[in-house]
């Protein structure tokens, strides 16, 4: 298998395939699944606010039960982990430590850094829950796809899974108000090929203005 160094970004992106048959013997140490978050982490998202959560779930007992959860669906069980990015409705008050840490990193000076955060207060509050929901929605689509990118680079498989008892998961793992499930990820080594698959060619679904 080639390292993250031997592989080019085109030919991760074309390698990456959905997975659903894994081998349930592998295990992927906790350090590398904080590692691979880390990095998906580097994201972009609305006004730096990073609203993703995320719960990792590699105890095998927790899995079998989650899989019940997720409409039966094997890969939950027996991938080497499951990592379930969630969004945070209330992610804007954590506003002003977000831009402290980029002043003390001299990444933006203190005048920027008040306007910043005197915005994000004036803005985000009063926005109607349904909205702040749309943009943890968009941003966790983001660090997802980042993060399914950095684990292929590092030789692992996984697949996003969006059909689950969204309220079942919530109540079992005990979330909190502001916080809602959006897709589950599992990851590990193919045990089986992917389902190959193709795409609509470019002139379906791309037009210049």
């Amino acid at each position: 298998m080639s390292t993250l160094s031997e592989k080019t970004l085109q030919e991760v992106i074309q390698e990456r395939k959905s997975v659903r048959v894994y081998d349930d013997t592998v295990t992927i140490p906790r350090e590398e699944l904080e590692d691979m978050l880390r990095e998906a982490m580097l994201a972009p998202s609305s006004s730096n606010l990073q609203p993703w959560r995320f719960i990792v779930i590699d105890d095998k007992e927790t899995q079998k039960e989650l899989r019940e959860i997720a409409n039966n669906q094997a890969q939950v069980e027996t991938s080497s982990a499951v990592i379930a990015v969630l969004g945070d409705t209330e992610a804007y008050k954590n506003v002003e430590k977000i831009y402290s840490q980029s002043f003390e990193a001299g990444l933006v000076d203190e005048a920027n850094m008040k306007r910043l955060v005197e915005g994000t207060n004036q803005l985000y509050p009063k926005l109607p829950d349904s909205v702040r929901q749309n943009i943890a929605n968009f941003d966790a689509g983001l660090v997802s796809m980042q993060l399914m990118l950095i684990a292929k680079a590092r030789g692992y498989d996984t697949v996003p899974m969006g059909g689950f008892d969204k309220a079942k998961f919530s109540q079992k793992f005990n979330l909190a108000n502001n916080e809602f499930p959006i897709v589950l990820i599992a990851i590990g080594k193919a045990a089986a090929p992917a389902f190959q698959t193709t795409r609509l060619p470019l002139d379906a679904t791309v037009r210049f203005a």
